[in-house]
């Protein structure tokens, strides 16, 4: 079984490469559970419902341009195509990539301590569904 350290996952918005700029990235993937118990179960039984994701990233701050700060400022409520790779490498069995459509639903310029990194801790909600794919590109 392979296992993957997460040092260098690949983060694209609208096809901007901010993959350096990542400190840490979480990419969330759940269905609803409704409960579906009537009279007569002995158990509560459940069914899967509508299926939901979002992805959380924080970035260190890079006001350059095509970086952080140019690229998500005007993102903020609007949609935006984002794939993520575990490897910054060519998609494959074991590099799938994620990818779909969704909205920036909010972008902190600045937030940090005193003395720390500049950080944007931002979260991506769908406005599509999610795909796996693990063609080459």
């Amino acid at each position: 079984m392979a296992t993957v350290v997460w040092k260098n996952a690949s983060f694209i918005v609208n096809a901007v490469d901010l993959s350096n700029d990542v400190q840490s990235l979480a990419l969330n993937y759940s269905a609803e559970s409704l409960d579906e118990t009537a009279m007569g179960d002995d158990t509560r039984i459940r069914k899967g419902g509508l299926l939901d994701w979002s992805v959380d990233i924080t970035f260190l701050q890079d006001f350059a341009a095509s970086q952080v700060d140019a690229t998500l400022f005007s993102l903020v409520g609007t949609t935006s195509c984002i794939q993520i790779k575990p490897v910054n490498a060519a998609a494959s069995a074991t590099n799938p990539r994620f990818g779909g459509v969704a909205v920036l639903e909010s972008y902190p310029p600045a937030s940090g301590a005193v003395g720390s990194m500049l950080t944007a801790a931002v979260r991506f909600v769908p406005a599509s569904d999610l795909s796996r794919n693990t063609a080459a590109t």
